[in-house]
C-alpha cells in the first residue's frame, strides 16, 4: 500500500482550466501532476493539480502571475 504524504491540491471548474494549469506548471519548472479529484474536495471537472507541500508558494505564485482560473486550492493527505 502506498503511504500517503501530505499535497498541495489546485481545483478547477473547468477541464480548460486545469489543462492550463499543467502547461503553465511544466513551462515554469513547477513540480505536480494532474490527478482526479479526491473525495474529500469537490471540483467542477472533476481534475486537480496535485503538488509537494514545499511547492505550494510556487504554485500560488504562478496562478496570480497567469491569471489562472482556479476554483481552490488545498494541502491534504493523499
Amino acid at each position: 500500500m502506498r503511504e500517503k504524504t501530505e499535497k498541495c491540491v489546485v481545483t478547477f471548474r473547468t477541464t480548460t482550466g486545469a489543462m492550463a494549469m499543467e502547461r503553465a506548471c511544466k513551462s515554469a519548472g513547477v513540480p505536480g501532476r494532474l490527478i482526479p479529484v479526491p473525495r474529500t474536495i469537490t471540483a467542477g471537472c472533476g481534475m486537480c493539480w496535485a503538488a509537494p507541500p514545499a511547492a505550494r508558494e510556487a504554485v500560488e505564485e504562478l496562478v496570480m502571475e497567469q491569471h489562472l482560473d482556479v476554483d481552490g486550492i488545498y494541502a491534504i493527505i493523499l
